[in-house]
């Protein structure tokens, strides 16, 4: 089949060429003043038509138009065309072709073929030697013009420092991303009139690009892509001449631009608004993907949002990509699929590099315990790279162990964890699912004074379930912006939902505080930037923890909304004894410790650790086990911290 692809090709080229050159002998004889002889081009037999004509069709050459084209290609492929040229001005310091000549010697010249709105000069068919008036400039053919009519098909070499083709491969795409092709290509196929911009929305990058290029499968078109940080920076007579070169080069190989918007950074006006320009001049079919829906007041925009793979699909991602694996993974994926939201080609590469390790290690006892691990840490470090630039990962060292908390606390967390555990099972295998999206995802509020072990707690629950844990301050997020919060906001849930994240949201406060009489813009704004929120929380697949000091201050019609509520208790004597007896590592070397007395300081749980942790740095400085002395010290630090007074009752008996 490959040999006979390329021998139809040949054979194109031989009969194209033998066609140019006859279509030369026309001009030949007109500069020669002969009469016209017959010509035997339309006796061209081929599938596909010589480059001449579809150049002369897709540009809207009239005859004498596309003569003067001829006029210029015939030096480059007629060592004698100079002096023919030369010869028919009567002048042998003119051997070159010029306007005067075309007017002078073609048949049905017409001033109108070279004003600069005129094809030829239009769309840079040929180019004008400066430095003479219009009349007798020098013409010559532009290179990438020459080149398509010799049938050498190739990228304009001023484009390709910007502009690279797409292959567009013949894998399929997961069915919600095919009907979203079939989409766009119904939508073009059906227009009359001016093609409408497609716009693809989302933080699925790569499967808004295999979208694309799957459209244009359909369509029967070339893709080619552009990255908008590569234009930002061009003058606008620099913007001007690329927009003509790409509109010339879509003509000619029937190709679409995708315009890759997704990493601008809309904070600098001067990108935005040179980004703006070109969405608006370029006429020739335009793709954009961007993370944001962006609005064209200058064409019409259809905007598609682009998701990941449904659960369905994405299980099936993952049995292809691990192949007779899948089977021997007792379940394995189910799992996957319900912590983690990837795409296909990441789906494919966590396989891959998790397979890959699996050879090195070459431990087939454990193979498929190993496998297992080695996929979910993988699937974890995917996400990681996005969110670390959002959020703030915390340490999931934590156990259960170390929680010091009343048994019924203990059992709403134990409850909380075996909610994201088991997610899919009673979502997808037993129905609940299938009752609405709102309400399915898994929140809660962690309420109670500094120190209560609020965040500890979170990190017990991620050291549970292997997942990441990610603290994001809300007062950070929070902007005076009107609609910057939702796009901070956004991002994060974006980032996360990959990686099966666990997001803990500090200071609720500062978003969630009691609603007021709505007084101005700035109000309406703050009650949808936490409808937004608490919509994302509801609708994420992972867990979403908010914390605060004061739930007396949240209003309870948010509150409503939140599967899970967990008061944390000042600790009584008791707790904060069984938290000195747990406080130090069994490394560190103690004497006399009274954990009975020490509890007696009237702290949280996380003042006893700071209290702790700065008596061990003491008594290391000092080369002695951790005394009772120690903490001493370290409490009335502590204390002063706390501007507060440490009193007798707290010490009593302690030295």
């Amino acid at each position: 089949m490959a040999n006979k692809l390329l021998t139809q090709n040949y054979e194109w080229q031989t009969a194209n060429y033998n066609y140019l050159i006859n279509a030369l002998d026309i001009v030949r004889q007109a500069l020669l003043a002969e009469e016209p002889k017959e010509n035997h081009n339309h006796h061209f037999c081929h599938l596909s038509p010589p480059a001449l004509d579809t150049l002369c069709q897709i540009f809207g050459l009239s005859e004498f138009e596309r003569h003067v084209l001829l006029l210029c290609v015939g030096m480059e492929l007629d060592a004698n065309w100079g002096f023919l040229c030369a010869n028919a001005q009567g002048s042998l310091g003119k051997p070159y072709p010029t306007f005067m000549l075309a007017k002078a010697s073609l048949l049905q010249p017409h001033w109108n073929a070279f004003i600069p709105t005129a094809p030829l000069r239009k769309w840079q068919l040929i180019q004008l030697e400066e430095g003479s008036t219009l009349n007798l400039s020098h013409l010559r053919v532009d290179e990438r013009i020459f080149h398509y009519l010799l049938g050498l098909d190739h990228l304009d070499e001023r484009l390709q420092s910007i502009v690279q083709p797409v292959v567009i491969p013949d894998s399929e795409i997961v069915p919600s991303h095919q009907q979203l092709a079939e989409q766009l290509a119904t939508t073009w196929s059906e227009t009359e009139t001016v093609l409408p911009i497609i716009q693809l929305c989302g933080d699925e990058i790569a499967s808004k690009k295999a979208i694309a290029a799957k459209a244009c499968k359909l369509l029967n078109l070339n893709l080619h892509l552009m990255s908008a940080g590569a234009i930002t920076n061009l003058r606008q007579n620099e913007m001007n001449d690329l927009l003509r070169l790409w509109e010339r080069e879509s003509m000619l190989t029937n190709s679409v631009l995708l315009l890759d918007c997704d990493e601008v950074d809309y904070t600098e006006p001067a990108k935005e608004n040179a980004i703006a320009r070109l969405i608006a001049s370029i006429t020739s079919p335009l793709i954009i993907t961007s993370l944001e829906r962006k609005r064209s007041l200058q064409r019409p925009l259809i905007a598609i949002e682009v998701h990941k793979p449904n659960t369905t699909e994405q299980r099936i991602i993952w049995q292809n990509a691990l192949g007779e694996a899948a089977t021997t993974l007792n379940g394995h994926v189910d799992k996957l699929v319900s912590h983690f939201s990837l795409n296909a080609s990441t789906i494919q590469t966590v396989c891959a590099e998790a397979q890959g390790k699996l050879k090195v290690k070459r431990q087939k006892a454990k193979e498929v315990e190993e496998l297992s691990a080695l996929l979910w840490d993988t699937c974890r470090f995917q996400a990681r790279s996005r969110l670390d630039e959002l959020a703030q990962p915390m340490e999931t060292s934590a156990t259960w162990d170390d929680l010091v908390l009343p048994e019924a606390q203990r059992q709403v967390l134990r409850d909380i964890t075996a909610h994201v555990r088991q997610r899919t099972k009673v979502y997808e295998k037993w129905g609940f699912g299938n009752k609405g999206g709102r309400g399915l995802g898994i929140s809660a509020l962690f309420a109670g004074a500094s120190g209560t072990g609020k965040t500890m707690a979170a990190e017990v629950i991620a050291h549970e379930l292997r997942l990441d844990l990610y603290r994001i301050d809300l007062s950070q997020v929070v902007s005076k912006y009107i609609g910057e919060t939702e796009k901070n906001l956004r991002r994060v849930f974006d980032a996360a939902e990959a990686g099966g994240a666990i997001l803990l949201f500090d200071e609720a406060d500062a978003l969630f505080g009691k609603r007021s009489e709505v007084k101005d813009s700035h109000d309406r704004h703050a009650n949808i930037e936490v409808g937004y929120l608490l919509q994302r929380m509801e609708s994420y697949r992972g867990l979403a923890i908010l914390t605060t000091n004061l739930k007396a201050s949240l209003d309870q019609a948010f509150l409503r909304r939140i599967r899970f509520v967990v008061q944390f208790p000042f600790p009584d004597i008791t707790q904060r004894t069984e938290i000195w007896q747990r406080v130090f590592p069994r490394q560190t070397p103690t004497q006399d410790l009274d954990a009975s007395k020490l509890a007696k300081l009237n702290v949280s749980g996380g003042n006893i650790r700071n209290i702790a942790l700065n008596a061990a740095f003491l008594a290391a400085d000092t080369g002695d086990a951790v005394e009772m002395k120690h903490i001493l010290q370290a409490a009335k630090s502590e204390y002063t911290k706390l501007e507060r007074q440490l009193t007798d009752a707290e010490i009593k008996g302690w030295v």
